[in-house]
């Protein structure tokens, strides 16, 4: 049987998550340290020995510019791109723009964790963590897993996002999700063999 493999990378380090703003839909760039993150990423998919076929990313240049990053370390500047918005970060509403103390005492910090940390209780005018595994998963399930029976995908995307992907890709109940963090520019690597994903250990 025959094994491919699917990478989810956070995008590197953006000027709003420097910032410790809410950034949601908006579409900061990268810092140096974001640069720097996704070519420490490309590097190490380079010394796994992996190559890809098709690079899906959100309609956010933090995702399209790490994933054109790795490329770039791979040697893969010219493979397919897909950029959707169905893979886009969760939508903060009204917490847009804000920053994390500031909301906290515009909304009370209380209010603003639940918001942060439940997974179905959205903030004003956003999403919740179900909202965005809702529409991340039919996406996936639709475009990027039928492609998994004979090529090697790469997904550049954002925490919320590929939350929702980790979620349905190890079965992890919803309120162990919420408590889940995925760092910047850290590739986490699935085997799919037999029908099924295998997360797999390279650090």
């Amino acid at each position: 049987m025959n094994s491919n493999y699917l990478v989810l990378v956070r995008h590197g380090q953006s000027e709003w998550n420097a910032k410790n703003l809410f950034t949601g839909w908006k579409d900061p760039g990268l810092t140096e340290k974001g640069t720097a993150e996704a070519i420490r990423a490309g590097k190490h998919l380079k010394s796994l020995g992996l190559r890809f076929e098709v690079l899906y990313t959100s309609a956010l240049v933090r995702a399209q510019l790490t994933g054109k990053i790795i490329l770039d370390e791979l040697g893969q500047s010219d493979l397919e791109t897909i950029e959707d918005k169905a893979l886009n970060e969760r939508d903060y509403g009204e917490l847009t723009g804000l920053n994390k103390d500031e909301a906290r005492e515009n909304f009370g910090i209380e209010q603003v964790q639940v918001w942060r940390r439940s997974y179905d209780i959205p903030p004003p005018g956003g999403e919740s963590l179900k909202d965005t595994f809702n529409r991340v998963i039919p996406y996936f399930e639709n475009k990027i897993q039928p492609l998994m029976k004979d090529k090697n995908v790469l997904i550049s995307a954002h925490g919320n996002s590929l939350r929702a992907l980790v979620k349905y890709l190890d079965d992890i109940s919803e309120a162990d999700i919420i408590k889940l963090e995925i760092g910047t520019g850290e590739p986490i690597v699935y085997k799919f063999t037999d029908g099924k994903f295998i997360k797999e250990s390279h650090r």
